[in-house]
């Protein structure tokens, strides 16, 4: 696919397709505070923001603010910080909240905070009087990249990560680049793996201004950032507007995610952010793609080394090839048992097949460190 050659403004939108449920992704600096940006939204008696304990103190009050002229009242619940909260006890406070303010089916849940609060906040949407409206606020370069984007809302269970959610999709998604100057460095290398992750599997020239403007995007220069951002909401709107739930192209979304979410799961949930666990995943998976004769090692070895850049893990935990494989079975991508996995199957271009235990523990004690 192409890229776009709309000229930047104020406000740049990108439109996921999908009839009835379409709504626009709006990306730009100063977002949060301009009226604007909420202008096409319905008028409604309640609102609730959800968000956590480290981005509520940055933004909260300010997105308050902006809402209190569309809502007459403007309710908020914080929740604890991390994905080792990304479970039902914590969703349940989001329902408490709900509850305990009597929000109606008009009530628009806006998911303030990155990947956590938006799945959280979507599928207590997506439940909540068998559902309700949400808005997405990104304020991380993973949520602003891909999480909030596509409608895919879960939270973990300790046998799996994101088995239990739904797709539900948002009236909006607000990507303020604003909300990227304070988020720490580890949480910008770990948004950076699911850019990087869009040039191997569907545009290899995004991939070349990836590795030629690495040094902006870690500097968190604004029109760096602002590009990746648009290209990235370009990409996954153009395969999710095709599948919408996952029956065929959308899988290819999820380039390194079979090897991450073991990690993810193996180590204990937080312990390695997502995106720390998807570039490594990544890394794993073109080392499988190689052996499966489908890209040659000059690819892996381009891509290992960008993501290594980024600041980006290149090596895996030694949970052990049995582990992994315990782990990897408790995939939505399982089929009838048989592991599945999404690969290169030539620069640009992915695919999800299976692939022989053997090659695949040879993968696993190869990419992960001693």
């Amino acid at each position: 696919m192409q890229a776009s050659t709309e000229p930047a403004t104020h406000a740049q939108r990108v439109n996921i397709e999908l009839g009835e449920r379409s709504y626009p992704i709006a990306i730009g600096a100063a977002l949060l505070d301009d009226a604007a940006t909420w202008v096409d939204l319905p008028r409604t008696a309640s609102a609730l923001i959800v968000t956590n304990t480290t981005v509520g103190p940055l933004y909260l009050q300010r997105l308050q603010a902006a809402l209190q002229p569309r809502h007459k009242a403007v309710f908020t619940v914080v929740l604890p910080d991390g994905e080792a909260h990304k479970n039902w006890q914590t969703l349940n406070l989001i329902f408490d909240a709900l509850l305990e303010n009597e929000c109606d089916r008009k009530t628009i849940l806006y998911a303030l905070g990155g990947g956590v609060v938006g799945d959280m906040t979507g599928f207590a949407a997506a439940s909540y009087m068998r559902g309700v409206p949400f808005v997405q606020v990104a304020t991380t370069l993973l949520a602003q990249v891909d999480s909030s984007v596509g409608g895919k809302t879960a939270i973990n269970h300790p046998l799996g990560k994101n088995m239990i959610g739904a797709f539900y999709q948002p009236l909006l998604v607000v990507c303020d680049l604003d909300t990227l100057k304070t988020l720490p460095a580890r949480e910008l290398s770990a948004g950076l793996a699911e850019i990087i992750k869009y040039g191997p599997i569907a545009d290899m020239a995004f991939l070349d201004w990836i590795e030629n403007n690495l040094g902006a995007l870690l500097a968190r220069e604004p029109a760096a950032l602002a590009h990746a951002v648009k290209r990235s909401c370009e990409i996954k709107a153009w395969v999710v507007g095709q599948d919408e739930r996952e029956s065929g192209i959308r899988a290819i979304l999820n380039f390194g995610h079979t090897f991450g979410h073991a990690i993810e799961s193996g180590l204990g949930y937080g312990e390695w952010l997502h995106g720390e666990a998807v570039g490594c995943g990544m890394v794993m998976a073109a080392h499988l793609s190689q052996r499966l004769g489908l890209i040659d090692m000059t690819l892996v070895e381009r891509l290992t080394k960008v993501i290594h850049k980024a600041g980006l893990p290149v090596k895996g935990p030694r949970l052990g090839a049995d582990r992994y494989l315990e782990l990897m079975r408790v995939d939505k991508k399982t089929d009838a048992g048989e592991l599945r996995f999404v690969l290169i199957d030539k620069p640009g271009s992915a695919v999800m097949r299976g692939a022989p235990q053997a090659l695949v523990r040879e993968v696993i004690e190869q990419c992960c460190a001693a």
